[in-house]
Parts: C-alpha cells; sequence; structure tokens
C-alpha cells in the first residue's frame, strides 16, 4: 500500500487542475449540455491526468540527484527513498502504453495530440528545460496541445482567440514559477535549475507585465470577435473577472512570494476561487440563457 501511494504522490495530483482545459472546447463551443460529448471530454481528462502523471514521475527520475538538495522536493518519493526508481520507471511505461491505447479507441486524432503533448515533455525533461525563454514557451505549448485536445475529442473547431490566451496564461504562471525558484532558492536556484542563471527577477518582471497586458488584451478581443461571441453579445461581461484574476495572482506572487505552485494557489487562495467560480457562473449563463 506505502509503495501505490508514493506511486500516486509522485504522479501529483494536485496539478492536474492543469488539464482542466480540455473542457475548454465543450464549455466555449455550447455543447456542455451534450452528455455523449461530456463523457468523452471527462475520459480525454482522465486520460491526461494518467499522462502527465507518468511524465511526472519521469521528470522525478531524471532530477533525482538535484531534488535531494531541494529543501522541498527532497520530500517526494523517488528523493526521499520511498519509492523505488526502477518500480517508478515500470509504472510510467505502463501508464504511456495504457493511455495510448485507450486514447486510440476514444478517437485516433486523440491519441496524435497526446502522442505530440508527450513528446514536448520529454524534449523538455531532456533538453528544452536548459534553453532560456524555450522552457517556458514549450509550458505555454503544452497547455495548448491540452486544448486542443478536448476540441479534437468532441469534433469542434477551436478559436484561435481562446488558444492564444491558453499559451499566453501558461507563459504568465511559468514566468511565476521561475520568479519565485529565483526569489525563494535565492544562491541554491542555480545548482537547482541551471537556466536560472540565464535570468534575473528584472528580465522576469518585464516579461511577465507583457504577457499580463497580452492576456488581457487577447481575452477582450475575444469576447468582441470570436464566432461564440457574434452569437452571444454579453462575453465582455466576463473581461473583469480575468483582469481581477491576474492582478490577484501577481499580488500573491509579489507580496506573499508566492507563484512556485500554481495549483496549490488555486486550491487555496479563496479571492482567487471565488473570482473563478465567478467568472465560469458568468460564462454559463452568457453562453447558454442569454443566446
Amino acid at each position: 500500500m506505502s509503495t501505490i501511494k508514493a506511486i500516486f504522490q509522485s504522479m501529483r495530483p494536485k496539478q492536474w487542475t492543469k488539464n482542466l482545459i480540455i473542457f475548454a472546447a465543450l464549455l466555449f463551443s455550447q455543447n456542455i449540455y451534450r452528455f455523449e460529448l461530456l463523457i468523452k471530454v471527462v475520459f480525454a481528462f482522465l486520460l491526461f491526468c494518467l499522462l502527465s502523471g507518468s511524465v511526472y514521475i519521469l521528470n522525478d527520475l531524471k532530477d533525482i540527484e538535484k531534488d535531494k538538495t531541494h529543501q522541498n522536493k527532497k520530500k517526494r518519493p523517488l528523493p526521499s527513498g520511498k519509492l523505488n526508481p526502477k518500480i517508478a520507471l515500470a509504472t510510467s511505461c505502463i501508464l504511456v502504453t495504457f493511455t495510448f491505447g485507450i486514447s486510440y479507441l476514444l478517437k485516433p486524432l486523440f491519441t496524435l495530440v497526446a502522442f505530440l503533448y508527450f513528446l514536448l515533455q520529454m524534449t523538455y525533461i531532456f533538453y528544452l528545460k536548459e534553453i532560456v525563454i524555450l522552457d517556458v514557451i514549450t509550458i505555454a505549448t503544452g497547455f495548448v496541445l491540452r486544448a486542443i485536445a478536448g476540441a479534437v475529442v468532441i469534433s469542434v473547431s477551436f478559436s484561435p482567440w481562446l488558444l492564444l490566451c491558453a499559451s499566453l496564461l501558461a507563459l504568465f504562471l511559468g514566468l511565476a514559477k521561475r520568479h519565485h525558484e529565483l526569489i525563494v532558492l535565492e544562491e541554491n536556484a542555480y545548482s537547482h535549475r541551471p537556466v536560472l542563471k540565464e535570468y534575473s527577477t528584472a528580465l522576469i518582471s518585464e516579461m511577465t507585465s507583457m504577457v499580463t497586458s497580452a492576456t488581457i488584451v487577447t481575452y477582450a478581443l475575444y469576447t468582441f470577435f470570436s464566432k461564440t461571441a457574434a452569437k452571444t453579445h454579453y462575453l465582455m461581461m466576463t473581461i473583469p473577472f480575468v483582469i481581477y484574476g491576474l492582478f490577484r495572482y501577481l499580488y500573491l506572487m509579489h507580496q506573499k512570494k508566492l507563484g512556485g505552485s500554481p495549483e496549490e494557489i488555486l486550491l487555496s487562495d479563496k479571492p482567487l476561487i471565488v473570482d473563478i467560480i465567478l467568472w465560469l457562473l458568468t460564462i454559463t449563463i452568457v453562453l447558454y440563457l442569454l443566446k
């Protein structure tokens, strides 16, 4: 039982919240009431949770020695010795094989997107995570592929505006994570993640400002000019929630020194949780009741 628990912890279930973007295409295509499509997206979400979980295991296997010196990561099952590396590797391989097999039954094109996501993550783990700027761009691309997967599995087109919003938001979170690592790890930052040598808090702050502005503008343009906006003219009502959410995250990032784990912030910060709920509620009302 302890081994199973250690495997589950290594799959980082808290970070599976990132996979919720798979539901975006279903929501914004105004198909959330269609039960057969909802079931497909739920299965797609679960498969991506297994796939991303296997990726986290492989990442921990590669960084096991570095994580042993990290103040928080050393407590993870692999660097702490609670999980045998051979068992972890075998589990990851089984999860990947199972995920691709079931995803092909769900939809072959969905399998292709899932494979591209897995390939991107492997490239990130073994190469791109050490290249400045490309490391955070790779993270953003992973979010875009998740969003595309959600559209592919139900055979709907995904608004390029929303894809751009997803990539910009992912860049925002990725930069916040790098900022947090520089602040918290201090002199140990470079030994933990060598690419941090190429960053500075000033550079990241500048990049974050650009991405924040671009995210707000892109989302605003989506609410005015997308195909969905053409059908429903009240999407602009959701813009204040997006602005507050980004500003709240910046507040937590700079004033509270948070940002290293976006999933923990999304699950623990009450004002941000309320903001997201109100945004989702407004979106649902606008798309499904104010047609």
